[in-house]
């Protein structure tokens, strides 16, 4: 058993590397999670790979976009459930009162694009920076903090919670 999941890490390890030697880092990276730019709404993001609360937040960020733009059955309140937990959704069910806003995006419209990366890990929690992207210029951070035990998003800031 122990021979195989080496065997395994060493394979995907060269399976990595010549993905390094032929579109380089960057390359890579945007391949691996990336959206197909020829789909109406579509995004592209990209994640450290292996790490689970990063997927999830794109994950998120995906679903939320479809149903934001009417390209899914889901209202976004429902991804929101779906994601978050209840007293994040509340928080953030005022926020868009007040801002007139969504409340996820911290706009009006859906970003053309975005990145997601993990920052940092404590206490069974995980930073993870989401950069929106938008088709005129400019992009915005919005800092999530990932419960690692259930994979829900707990928070959703300006600015990191740690």
């Amino acid at each position: 058993m122990i021979r195989a999941d080496a065997l395994r890490t060493v394979l995907a390890g060269a399976a990595f590397a010549g993905l390094l030697a032929i579109g380089g880092p960057a390359g890579s990276a945007q391949a691996a999670f990336a959206r197909p730019t020829d789909v109406p709404g579509s995004s592209r993001a990209e994640a450290r790979a292996g790490t689970a609360a990063a997927h999830r937040v794109v994950t998120f960020v995906e679903e939320y976009s479809r149903a934001v733009l009417h390209q899914s059955g889901e209202t976004p309140r429902a991804v929101r459930e779906r994601f978050l937990t209840p007293h994040l959704n509340v928080r953030l069910d005022a926020w868009a009162s007040e801002h007139g806003a969504d409340p996820v995006f911290r706009a009006q419209n859906v970003p053309s694009e975005w990145s997601v990366q993990q920052v940092g890990e404590e206490h069974g929690f995980a930073s993870i920076r989401f950069t929106e992207y938008w088709g005129g210029g400019g992009g915005q951070e919005v800092w999530y903090t990932v419960r690692l035990g259930d994979l829900r998003i707990v928070e959703l800031n300006d600015a990191p919670a740690f």
